[in-house]
């Protein structure tokens, strides 16, 4: 929810850091799915991950 407030946030610096905490959630659930070896988890966690690197890259960019 954190993040998600972050990212909606007008001020670059705080949706970078919105960004930032969905990319250590992606993280922290690849690693419980290959705990449990929950593979389409994974999956969906990878393309996420990549979803927020892009709007990362983004958020940067000018109007």
């Amino acid at each position: 929810m954190a993040a998600a407030w972050l990212v909606a946030s007008n001020a670059q610096r705080r949706r970078n850091i919105g960004f930032w905490i969905f990319i250590l959630s992606n993280v922290l659930w690849v690693v419980w799915g290959v705990h449990t070896s929950a593979y389409a988890l994974i999956a969906l966690q990878v393309c996420l991950a990549a979803l927020n690197v892009r709007g990362l890259f983004k958020t940067g960019e000018p109007k």
